[in-house]
């Protein structure tokens, strides 16, 4: 049977088509999944009964179903949700006053292997599917309930979770369309946000796909470093992956490029590291996202303390390079990528070829 979830507009509209009904139905049917937030074909009533039994016997709506749950002090929600085989991935919601940011997942570990990252120790298992990832998002819409106003509280989306999206390439792009749909989610460009270690060939794939707003993994400031924390780089360099920044910013839905900044104590957090990163930056407009390093057990690291995060940004501040300090959230039920899985996931052993758009 086929999963529903796992076809954006464009493929839902064909496999109608091949069950000879009526290029409208597909948007029809998306509106009662993703605006109406509905699994049940019996519930939506403007189907005729016929088409309604007729997906009852070729359709299914159906999302990874959750192992664990976890709620922070700060209101942080994390999920853990079992996509089969063993495997385990995470769903983090940040509620803010003005916004619900939906944290998702676009693989069962991560073959990139960042030094500092608690998913790159657990190795690499599998993509997730079309609907593995879009059903994070309506897992979270669904479990959350809609606001008074009757809003679905998820208002922005970043691919920052477990995974390397770009080497997810095609189901990570048909979630991607189904977030951006107006019949599906609806989602501003502006308000899904990719975030990528680097993968070139791939970024300059999205630009011209579908391009949404692009945050990097950069954490360093040069390649002697860079090639040590972030291994890609050594595929796929600095100057490769700063003038593939100016090109996505040709398409972008934002004028600038996030880049992300984890802050290691007397490795990367040092006055002259923030001096280097204005230089390496200089003709890319962008903006840095510092953040204070989430410790994992094993983690080979130590967190920046606050005075130097602070130093930092007021280097880069004084360069006219808008930059801010990541919030920490979720500290107390181990809301870094990944942590969670590791707990109970078993881990396997690592798949270094990189695939699709490497």
């Amino acid at each position: 049977m086929q999963n529903l979830l796992d076809l954006d507009v464009q493929q839902l509209t064909a496999w109608f088509a091949e069950q000879g009904e009526k290029p409208f139905r597909a948007k029809q049917v998306l509106r009662w999944m993703y605006k109406a937030g509905e699994s049940d074909f019996d519930a939506m009533s403007d189907l005729a009964v016929s088409l309604r039994e007729k997906l009852k016997q070729t359709a299914r709506i159906d999302t990874p179903t959750v192992m664990r749950e976890e709620t922070a002090s700060d209101g942080t929600r994390k999920w853990l949700l079992d996509v089969g085989t063993g495997n385990a991935v995470e769903t983090v919601y940040i509620p803010e006053e003005d916004r619900g940011t939906l944290c998702v997942s676009t693989q069962a570990g991560c073959a990139l292997d960042c030094a500092f990252c608690s998913t790159g120790k657990q190795g690499f298992n599998r993509n997730l599917s079309t609907a593995e990832i879009i059903g994070q998002v309506w897992w979270a819409n669904h479990e959350l309930g809609k606001n008074p106003e009757g809003n679905w509280p998820v208002t922005n989306v970043v691919l920052m979770g477990m995974g390397e999206p770009l080497l997810n390439f095609d189901n990570t792009v048909h979630a991607l369309r189904l977030m951006l749909d107006d019949h599906a989610y609806g989602l501003s460009r502006r308000r899904v946000t990719v975030s990528t270690s680097g993968v070139v060939p791939a970024m300059d794939r999205l630009r011209e796909e579908c391009p949404v707003a692009l945050a990097i993994s950069l954490h360093a400031p040069n390649d002697e470093l860079r090639n040590v924390l972030v291994p890609i780089n050594q595929k796929y360099p600095l100057r490769e992956l700063m003038a593939a920044c100016r090109r996505y910013l040709e398409k972008a839905p934002r004028d600038f490029v996030t880049f992300e900044y984890v802050m290691l104590a007397g490795v990367n957090d040092r006055e002259q590291d923030a001096r280097e990163l204005i230089r390496l930056v200089r003709d890319v407009p962008c903006k840095f996202n510092l953040i204070p390093f989430n410790p994992f057990p094993q983690a080979p690291y130590q967190r920046s303390d606050m005075e130097t995060v602070k130093r930092f940004r007021d280097i880069l501040m004084q360069a006219e390079i808008v930059t801010t300090i990541r919030k920490v959230r979720g500290d107390d039920i181990a809301a870094a990528c990944g942590q969670l899985a590791g707990q109970v996931q078993d881990k396997t052993k690592r798949t270094h070829r990189l695939a699709g758009g490497a």
